[in-house]
């Protein structure tokens, strides 16, 4: 189990233009360079990339940022 620290922010993205199961990888691992980030997940199916991030590090900008270097166009989901 990992342990998240208390500063730590869990932000849920909505990311489109998936075609493959290999487009996790790449996001994972664009999102996953990124400073203040502990945490990523990517779920193929429903589009949802989930993030446990310092937001005094890494901003939600910034996280649709690396989505897209990624390929894929994202945006800040409520759920």
């Amino acid at each position: 189990m990992t342990t998240i620290p208390a500063t730590s922010t869990h932000s849920l993205f909505r990311a489109t233009g998936f075609s493959c199961p290999s487009c996790v990888a790449k996001i994972e691992k664009q999102v996953g360079r990124l400073e203040g980030v502990q945490n990523v997940s990517v779920k193929f199916a429903s589009g949802r990339v989930e993030v446990d991030h310092d937001p005094a590090v890494t901003t939600t900008d910034e996280i649709v940022s690396a989505i897209g270097r990624a390929g894929y166009e994202s945006a800040l989901s409520a759920l």
